[in-house]
């Protein structure tokens, strides 16, 4: 397995596209995107648990009821949710782009992202669907920018992998930068590959990733309206297919995990006004969910994120957080150790702070990547959460993100 370019737009038989259709005020950001499969493909979502949920959602979940699509549709700059005539406009943007692709309705995948609460109008969708359709092409990184919204980075990642001695492509994109909180799924993101995947397989393969990837990050601890993590295989690649028992399913789970790990850092490292990628690494837990709960706790800890944004070796915010997580742990076994390329600094052994040195803890805090090692001590199992530091500039964003 290996990473490669190309994004949604790797994997045989697909092709995307972004344009700037007037939804969004600045004439400079793309605002509606298309990704296209050549042939109906095996289609998976997962959705946020938020009990406000934005009206595409609905209709995507009842769109993919037989497991297929042909495309996805997103726009930014308007959520669409909590809108009286919510449904009705997904129902039409699905329908805009089925016709302009002579597919069926029912094969589009359907997403918007933006501001809650603003009707949102359909006519510039309608007038640039012509411009969006004639472009598609090896665009990935043009549908990229067209579902960013707060996002300073293009978030883009694929990898080629083997079935049965086929290659195959798997690629994807994603937007996320505030509101995002781990709840089931987290943000936008679209995933393609040429690899022949059952629906079930496909479904079954996404519900089990998420756990572990999309679930782990934390930006601010709000959980949006609007998530949704989708997945189209049209077997374009003559691979066999993968089902759940076939000897492929574990090497199809490593390159589509491979592809969602990174753009769970892409995610946490372009947190809204960050300027820090936060890892937290637990070992030594009880169980899996334990040491899933104390990772989470850890990158949630506004205290901590604090910290690391000043470069502070403040130790004991990681113990607080980790000790009201409700992780069954002993905290006279906990250990922690800040790691980061300018290397490695122990701070807390058995529970208690170890000296060490301030002025080499500054320098491993003063990196853009930082690890938070945290040994439980009481057992084997571990897990890893993502997050980002929490800087002025947060509160500045979202202090007039309607403006």
């Amino acid at each position: 397995m290996k990473m490669i370019e190309g994004g949604v737009t790797a994997a045989k038989g697909f092709t995307a596209n972004g344009i700037h259709c007037g939804i969004r005020k600045s004439r400079v950001k793309r605002d509606l995107c298309l990704i296209l499969s050549d042939r109906p493909a095996s289609s998976a979502a997962v959705y946020t648990s938020n009990l406000v949920k934005g009206a595409p959602l609905a209709v995507t979940k009842k769109n993919l009821e037989n497991g297929v699509a042909r495309a996805v549709i997103c726009n930014s700059g308007n959520a669409n949710t909590c809108n009286a005539n919510g449904i009705e406009i997904a129902e039409k943007m699905c329908s805009l782009t089925a016709d302009a692709l002579g597919i069926d309705p029912a094969d589009v995948i359907v997403a918007s992202t933006g501001v809650i609460g603003e009707p949102l109008s359909v006519d510039p969708i309608a007038a640039g669907m012509a411009d969006l359709v004639a472009g598609l092409g090896d665009h990935n990184d043009f549908a990229a920018e067209a579902i960013m919204t707060t996002d300073v980075k293009i978030k883009s990642f694929a990898v080629e992998f083997e079935i049965g001695g086929t290659t195959c492509r798997l690629g994807g994109i994603a937007k996320g930068s505030g509101m995002i909180h781990p709840n089931l799924a987290t943000m936008l993101v679209f995933i393609t590959t040429d690899c022949s995947v059952s629906a079930s397989a496909l479904k079954a393969a996404l519900r089990s990733d998420v756990q572990n990837t999309f679930n782990m990050i934390s930006i601010d601890g709000d959980t949006s309206t609007n998530d949704m993590v989708a997945v189209l295989a049209n077997g374009a690649s003559g691979s066999p297919e993968v089902t759940e028992d076939s000897e492929y399913f574990p090497e199809f789970m490593k390159a589509l995990n491979s592809v969602t790990v990174a753009l769970c850092r892409s995610i946490a490292a372009d947190g809204e006004g960050a300027t820090k990628l936060l890892e937290c690494a637990v070992t030594g837990a009880k169980c899996e969910e334990c040491a899933k709960t104390a990772a989470k706790a850890v990158v949630c800890s506004s205290l901590t994120k604090a910290a690391m944004f000043g470069a502070d070796a403040n130790w004991g915010r990681v113990l607080c957080a980790v000790g009201y997580s409700g992780a069954p742990v002993d905290p006279a076994k906990i250990g922690v150790t800040f790691s980061s390329r300018a290397g490695d600094v122990e701070v807390c052994r058995d529970g208690s702070g170890v000296p060490f040195s301030e002025e080499t803890a500054k320098k491993v805090l003063s990196e853009d990547e930082i690890v938070i090692k945290v040994d439980l001590g009481d057992g084997d199992a571990s897990a890893t959460a993502w997050g980002c530091d929490l800087t002025y500039d947060y509160v500045k964003i979202n202090g007039d993100y309607r403006t």
